[in-house]
């Protein structure tokens, strides 16, 4: 029996907010990418991290910085079973 399988393409982005201290990911959090533009979403984020990693941040000297990221999944190609598993 010949069978072939399909990797489903995923049509969504996933926009996230990443949190850095130095060089080192701290911390990332989705975000609703129709409310970007509104007045103190991102702002609300920022500031909720800032506190949980108060004294993180206290300790590396240096302030957060924060990065808006849209992730787009790569589409896969459609594949055959390998002769082993038909």
């Amino acid at each position: 029996m010949k069978m072939e399988l399909f990797c489903v393409p995923l049509h969504y982005t996933t926009m996230q907010l990443m949190m850095y201290i130095g060089n080192d990911h701290i911390e990332s959090v989705k975000l609703d990418p129709e409310r970007i533009s509104k007045p103190g979403y991102l702002g609300t984020f920022k500031r909720n991290l800032k506190i949980k990693y108060r004294e993180l941040i206290s300790q590396h000297g240096s302030p957060a910085d924060f990065l808006v990221v849209n992730i787009v999944p790569k589409e896969t190609e459609k594949f055959q079973q390998p002769d082993a598993f038909r």
